[in-house]
């Protein structure tokens, strides 16, 4: 059996829904509760990573995030995923650094919005996530529009998930925010459907809360994962 290779602490409070959910959908898959996945964690500082790309260090981020890459395919994982979409931002030069396959959060939310038939999609997570283009290069390739908020709102949100989301404190009027500024993109750019772009997000929006899909990445990016893992079968 293959084995993955997480690279987080992107936040922490997702790295353990990611394994969580792996581990669930694996026996799911497997019919069995007996039977479990095995995995490495190569939980490294989220802080480092905002810090890089604040500053615009792309080669000290592709060195970092490079290196927990490294470390994780030198004691034996099979794949290599990280559970985060802000670190995407290089993910092609990561990707260039081992030999294992890795899974792309970004191309896997891609073949999504495209099986669920979105047209239109809009996109929250990380001012990051939002400001730079990798994310939404998937979609202007194929000529698709995506919809990101305005500049003032992508700062608060991002306030938002850096001091609450990505230290597990969910409130009920950050959530009040979050909805008036999808509504409004509803509203003003005709979304019909919103990118959860940050692997905390569905830990305050969920499906129902806003008259569109969600589309949850961590999700989409373990079932990549478990996809990865019988691939031959």
């Amino acid at each position: 059996m293959e084995r993955a290779g997480i690279i987080g602490g992107l936040g922490p409070e997702s790295t353990v829904d990611y394994y969580k959910l792996f581990i669930e959908k694996y026996q799911q898959r497997v019919n069995s509760r007996q039977k479990l996945p095995e995995l490495y964690i190569n939980s490294i500082n989220m802080y480092n990573i905002f810090h890089f790309i604040s500053e615009n260090q792309m080669d000290e981020l592709i060195e970092y995030v490079g290196g927990a890459a490294k470390q994780l395919e030198s004691i034996g994982a099979d794949f290599i995923v990280i559970a985060a979409n802000t670190p995407h931002i290089v993910f092609e030069e990561i990707r260039k650094q081992v030999n294992v396959p890795m899974i792309s959060i970004v191309e896997a939310t891609y073949e999504r919005t495209r099986e669920l038939g979105i047209k239109n999609a809009g996109l929250l997570g990380t001012k990051f996530t939002m400001e730079h283009d990798f994310f939404k290069e998937q979609f202007w390739k194929h000529k698709e529009p995506i919809t990101v908020p305005s500049e003032q709102q992508q700062a608060h949100l991002h306030e938002k998930i850096v001091d609450e989301l990505e230290n597990g404190i969910v409130k009920e009027n950050t959530k009040e925010d979050f909805l008036r500024v999808i509504n409004q993109m509803i509203e003003e750019s005709g979304i019909d459907g919103l990118i959860l772009g940050c692997t905390e997000l569905p830990m305050i929006l969920k499906e129902g809360d806003v008259a569109i899909p969600l589309i949850n990445t961590m999700e989409i990016h373990v079932d990549k994962m478990v996809e990865h893992m019988f691939r031959d079968e």
